[in-house]
């Protein structure tokens, strides 16, 4: 029996819904806005987090308020079915991955709601045993690019370890700063992003350096062309994909079969085609770790909580929301993260 036929029959009943807006500055140098989906019906509430970047797409929803008419009895494929013929956007957003965003929102939502009227655990319909969960943080190293970011992450929590944000204008001394760490798991080279804050170019001499100077990381979303992909041919072994992963065709497609990718539900959108792509590198021999969008309510916890079930052991870029503020607290869980999944339905005990 696949994923998606242990959870699509899955019954619910919803009465109405509501909306919660969250906001928060976070390392990124941005003001991150997300909106938490409750779902409510049979005495029970799920919830879900909409993870949209463009705060004036959260402004529309927050303004338009619980437009949709959710009410009635559903399966988790009929709800799934229904959710996927909706416009969730008063207005047209700024960019179409948005649409997917919002879905994962309203779909994890019933999840969760649909676990609970059950009486049921994700883990315990999957038949899954959750482990520790292994986390990097994911950082930008500033303009103009500065080791002071790890540093200081570093002076508080020693044994972390990080994914970051490479750019052309990381200099000889920052690389060897780097070096030194022997911190640095996982680079992103944010090769597949065009017209975002966050862009960088195909640049050979980044990617070699960045190969060379961290032989155990994994590379992330190279771009790759005719200048950079012999630079990458012998590393191929570690180049993994994120950006443009949104359906199991889009693994199916990639230039050469990974050894790893990224498995982010929001960007995916829908639990059907989440639960393929768990299945299908389960079945094609290739590993997955998760990743987070600046979560900042309980989409957090529920990445956490996939990530304890599917790759509790990867590299997974989903650490605890409060290693995205601009100066983390001390006193913050470390890696690996014990399981702490809520006795019936698909949230992470907080």
């Amino acid at each position: 029996m696949s994923t998606w036929e242990r959870l699509a029959e899955l019954e619910l009943e919803i009465d109405r819904y509501e909306l919660e807006p969250l906001e928060r500055d976070v390392s990124s140098g941005f003001h991150r806005l997300s909106t938490v989906i409750h779902v409510h019906g049979g005495g029970q509430e799920g919830v879900g987090e909409d993870v949209t970047y463009d705060g004036i797409d959260h402004d529309a929803l927050w303004a338009a308020g619980p437009l949709q008419d959710l009410a009635g009895r559903h399966t988790l494929a009929s709800f799934a079915a229904m959710i996927g013929e909706l416009d969730l956007f008063p207005s047209p957003p700024e960019r179409d991955a948005s649409r997917r965003y919002r879905r994962w929102a309203f779909e994890s939502a019933a999840l969760d709601l649909a676990l609970r009227q059950a009486g049921q655990s994700l883990a315990g319909v999957l038949g899954r045993e959750p482990r520790p969960v292994h986390f990097v943080v994911s950082l930008r190293l500033g303009d103009p690019p500065s080791i002071e970011p790890v540093r200081a992450r570093l002076a508080r929590y020693p044994d972390l370890r990080f994914k970051l944000d490479a750019t052309s204008a990381w200099s000889e001394e920052l690389f060897t700063q780097l070096i030194a760490t022997r911190a640095v798991a996982a680079v992103d080279l944010k090769g597949l992003y065009a017209g975002s804050i966050v862009d960088q170019g195909a640049d050979p001499l980044l990617y070699r350096r960045v190969a060379q100077a961290f032989p155990d990381a994994w590379i992330e979303d190279p771009a790759l062309d005719e200048h950079t992909d012999p630079v990458l041919v012998p590393y191929r072994d570690r180049i993994t994909w994120d950006a443009n992963i949104h359906t199991v065709a889009d693994i199916e497609g990639l230039p050469f079969q990974p050894r790893m990718v990224n498995i982010k539900p929001s960007r995916l959108g829908s639990l059907q085609e989440l639960c393929n792509a768990y299945d299908h590198c389960e079945q094609h021999g290739i590993g997955a770790y998760g990743g987070g969008q600046f979560e900042l309510g309980p989409g957090r916890g529920q990445i956490q909580y996939l990530a304890a079930l599917f790759h509790p052991d990867a590299p997974n870029d989903i650490a605890p929301s409060a290693y995205n503020d601009s100066d983390p607290a001390a006193g913050l869980p470390a890696s690996p993260l014990a399981p702490a999944l809520e006795a019936i339905g698909f949230r992470w005990a907080a």
